[in-house]
């Protein structure tokens, strides 16, 4: 679709003007902030990683999937293209300060002697059935098997088969991107 074909507005204003706009509400659009984990090889080694992401939604009940938009380059795009799996970990309204150390590639990981990861960017985790690192602190998580992954342009959308879940939200408010000053998309 073209920036004209959008709504009456490309008429009406410049196209930076417009730009603006459209950004402004497609930052307006209400979403949670979660961390997705993933694992895979790269370069012949096991590689783990944790990612902020803010589109993460069911997408189907029968059976259960959940679909994560992850940027095409990402490292953790490419973790879960080879390891076929990615978790996504629920944080506490209270854990918003959390978020931030996964905005880039996790360069500072700890393993344990059986190569399992224990903390990364100086936070615990645990590892999902399927090999993807989860945050000991999530208040809930999903571990999900890729079902099929969906090039997007500068995005993939991965969906995933829920295969394993944990923790209790309905004990706590969760985070949700207002709840930051982070902005992202549009």
């Amino acid at each position: 679709m073209s920036p004209e074909a959008a709504g009456p507005f490309p008429g009406q204003m410049d196209s930076d003007a417009y730009d603006r706009l459209r950004r402004r509400i497609l930052w307006s659009f209400p979403t949670g902030l979660f961390v997705v984990g993933s694992a895979g090889e790269l370069d012949g080694e096991v590689r783990h990683n944790l990612m902020t992401a803010n589109l993460v939604v069911q997408v189907a009940t029968d059976p259960k999937l959940v679909a994560v938009a992850v940027e095409a380059g990402a490292l953790t795009a490419r973790l879960v293209r080879t390891g076929r799996s990615f978790s996504v970990s629920v944080l506490d309204r209270a854990d918003r300060a959390v978020v931030r150390r996964f905005v880039k590639a996790v360069t500072d990981v700890r393993y344990d002697s059986g190569g399992r990861p224990q903390k990364m960017a100086d936070e615990e985790v645990v590892v999902a059935g399927t090999g993807a690192p989860i945050l000991a602190r999530a208040v809930a998580w999903v571990d999900c098997s890729l079902a099929d992954l969906l090039e997007l342009g500068s995005h993939v959308l991965a969906i995933g088969e829920v295969v394993g879940a944990g923790g209790r939200p309905e004990e706590t408010e969760i985070l949700r991107m207002e709840d930051t000053k982070m902005h992202y998309g549009g």
